[in-house]
Protein backbone atom coordinates (compact mmCIF):
# COMPACT_ATOMS: atom_id res chain seq x y z
CA UNK A 1 0.00 0.00 0.00
CA UNK A 2 1.56 3.24 -0.83
CA UNK A 3 2.26 5.98 1.74
CA UNK A 4 1.36 9.60 1.41
CA UNK A 5 3.77 11.81 2.56
CA UNK A 6 2.45 14.69 4.41
CA UNK A 7 3.18 18.27 2.62
CA UNK A 8 2.32 21.66 3.71
CA UNK A 9 1.32 24.65 1.10
CA UNK A 10 4.64 26.36 0.88
CA UNK A 11 7.12 27.54 -2.21
CA UNK A 12 10.10 25.80 -0.34
CA UNK A 13 10.24 22.94 2.69
CA UNK A 14 12.03 19.93 3.47
CA UNK A 15 10.65 17.20 4.61
CA UNK A 16 12.82 14.34 6.85
CA UNK A 17 10.48 10.86 6.95
CA UNK A 18 11.72 7.23 7.41
CA UNK A 19 10.42 5.23 4.21
CA UNK A 20 11.29 1.23 3.74
CA UNK A 21 14.37 1.57 6.57
CA UNK A 22 15.40 4.32 4.61
CA UNK A 23 15.81 7.84 6.34
CA UNK A 24 15.12 10.16 3.67
CA UNK A 25 15.43 13.86 3.28
CA UNK A 26 12.97 15.67 0.83
CA UNK A 27 13.58 19.09 -0.62
CA UNK A 28 10.55 20.78 -2.43
CA UNK A 29 10.74 24.00 -3.95
CA UNK A 30 8.81 25.42 -6.40
CA UNK A 31 9.94 28.11 -9.02
CA UNK A 32 8.86 29.61 -12.27
CA UNK A 33 9.53 26.74 -14.06
CA UNK A 34 7.89 23.98 -11.73
CA UNK A 35 7.73 22.36 -8.73
CA UNK A 36 11.13 20.55 -8.09
CA UNK A 37 12.20 17.92 -5.95
CA UNK A 38 15.68 16.85 -4.37
CA UNK A 39 16.09 13.04 -2.43
CA UNK A 40 18.87 12.36 -0.23
CA UNK A 41 19.02 9.18 1.85
CA UNK A 42 21.30 9.73 5.26
CA UNK A 43 22.27 12.97 4.35
CA UNK A 44 23.73 11.57 0.41
CA UNK A 45 22.02 13.30 -2.25
CA UNK A 46 20.44 10.76 -4.40
CA UNK A 47 18.66 12.79 -6.94
CA UNK A 48 18.28 16.60 -7.21
CA UNK A 49 16.38 19.12 -9.56
CA UNK A 50 13.81 16.81 -10.69
CA UNK A 51 10.61 18.07 -11.95
CA UNK A 52 7.58 17.31 -10.33
CA UNK A 53 4.73 16.18 -13.09
CA UNK A 54 1.37 14.69 -12.41
CA UNK A 55 2.06 10.97 -11.81
CA UNK A 56 5.79 10.91 -13.26
CA UNK A 57 8.23 9.41 -10.92
CA UNK A 58 10.77 10.97 -9.35
CA UNK A 59 13.87 8.91 -8.59
CA UNK A 60 13.07 6.60 -11.79
CA UNK A 61 16.63 4.83 -11.93
CA UNK A 62 17.37 1.78 -9.84
CA UNK A 63 20.78 2.30 -10.14
CA UNK A 64 20.82 4.79 -7.50
CA UNK A 65 20.01 2.43 -4.62
CA UNK A 66 16.89 4.11 -3.51
CA UNK A 67 14.30 1.39 -2.83
CA UNK A 68 10.63 2.62 -4.18
CA UNK A 69 9.85 5.80 -5.87
CA UNK A 70 7.60 8.85 -5.51
CA UNK A 71 4.70 10.75 -7.61
CA UNK A 72 2.64 13.55 -7.22
CA UNK A 73 -1.03 12.51 -7.36
CA UNK A 74 -4.00 15.30 -8.12
CA UNK A 75 -7.04 14.76 -6.57
CA UNK A 76 -8.98 16.85 -8.48
CA UNK A 77 -7.20 15.95 -12.37
CA UNK A 78 -4.35 15.47 -13.96
CA UNK A 79 -2.61 18.86 -13.01
CA UNK A 80 1.30 19.45 -12.46
CA UNK A 81 1.22 20.06 -8.67
CA UNK A 82 1.66 23.85 -7.59
CA UNK A 83 2.95 24.62 -3.98
CA UNK A 84 -0.29 26.47 -3.05
CA UNK A 85 -2.18 23.12 -2.95
CA UNK A 86 0.17 21.05 -1.73
CA UNK A 87 -1.13 18.52 1.14
CA UNK A 88 -4.67 19.15 -0.05
CA UNK A 89 -5.29 19.10 -3.85
CA UNK A 90 -1.63 17.82 -4.80
CA UNK A 91 -0.62 14.66 -2.73
CA UNK A 92 3.25 12.94 -2.61
CA UNK A 93 3.01 9.48 -2.96
CA UNK A 94 5.71 6.86 -1.70
CA UNK A 95 5.53 3.81 -3.34
CA UNK A 96 7.10 0.77 -2.29
CA UNK A 97 9.53 -1.29 -4.35
CA UNK A 98 6.83 -4.10 -5.36
CA UNK A 99 4.76 -0.97 -6.16
CA UNK A 100 6.42 0.88 -8.66
CA UNK A 101 5.75 -1.63 -11.91
CA UNK A 102 2.00 -1.01 -10.67
CA UNK A 103 2.78 2.37 -10.75
CA UNK A 104 4.28 2.54 -14.61
CA UNK A 105 1.65 0.76 -15.73
CA UNK A 106 -0.96 2.28 -14.38
CA UNK A 107 -0.04 5.78 -15.91
CA UNK A 108 -0.13 4.33 -19.29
Amino acid sequence: MPLIVPLQALPSQTVSVLLNNQQCQLNIYQKSTGMFMDVAVNNAVIISGVICQYFNRIVRSLYLGFLGDFAFVDTQGSSDPYYASLGTRYILVYFYPNEVPALFTAAT
